[in-house]
């Protein structure tokens, strides 16, 4: 059995769930259940899922508290299950961190198709240099440090914990100063070609990356929005500071 494929279906409709699980199975995963929100923690830690099918509407905890519960512990890939088209349901889900969404009815192909995909960007690592130390892997501003190598960002004196997905389109941006990208760019550099989701994933991860950056005051550098075009590293000409 290949351990790198466990799921973890969060949901309380259990014929759903004994469906679901029938499909995975099928297809050579390791599958567990959870039917309340309560569950859901202590399932993750026990069996270290490597993706995680969470419906947003349980009883006990909500599929909005375990979000952003996981994301304080794990990075581990969620793809979210609502019966809700409510576009602002979207939105806060995947500002707290979620990968992909689904909405019910769903084909349960399909819902295996974005898992699979969901794993397959989780498990692509960007392309690195020869060594630690190489500059491909680091790209430094004042005040700014982002490091592919060890996956990890320094603002000012401080280390910044941030996600996979945002510290490589952070990379992304830092390693093209100045060059505009549009969201479908974006979408396919850092998510890849089979990616589900909508262009509103990369406003979101632009959003938190922002929050992030803005803990220091410096004139030198920001990830402005080209409006109707997508987002570029802005670095400006020291005759301009």
């Amino acid at each position: 059995m290949d351990d790198s494929k466990r799921v973890l279906i969060v949901d309380d409709d259990r014929n759903i769930s004994e469906l679901l699980k029938l499909y995975f199975e099928k297809d050579g995963f390791e599958v567990s259940s959870c039917y309340t929100g309560d569950a859901v923690m202590p399932m993750v830690r026990a069996v270290s899922p490597h993706v995680i099918i969470l419906d947003l509407m349980l009883p006990g905890i909500s599929g909005f508290d375990i979000m952003r519960e996981l994301r304080r512990e794990s990075d581990v890939p969620v793809l979210m299950l609502t019966a809700r088209s409510d576009t602002l349901d979207k939105i806060i889900g995947l500002e707290l961190g979620a990968d992909d969404y689904i909405l019910k009815p769903f084909d349960p192909k399909e819902l295996l198709a974005r898992v699979k995909a969901v794993l397959r960007r989780s498990r692509t690592p960007l392309p690195t240099g020869s060594g630690s130390g190489d500059k491909k892997d680091i790209v430094t501003y004042p005040g700014l440090t982002v490091d592919r190598i060890r996956y990890a960002v320094r603002i000012g004196d401080r280390e910044i914990d941030m996600p996979p997905k945002e510290l490589e389109l952070l990379f992304f941006l830092a390693s093209n100063p100045n060059r505009v990208f549009t969201r479908d760019q974006i979408l396919e550099h850092i998510w890849g070609m089979d990616y589900y989701g909508e262009q509103r994933t990369v406003d979101v991860h632009i959003k938190r990356i922002r929050e992030k950056l803005d803990i220091i005051d410096q004139p030198v550098w920001q990830i402005k929005t080209v409006w109707s075009v997508g987002y570029k590293f802005e670095v400006k000409d020291p005759d301009e500071r």
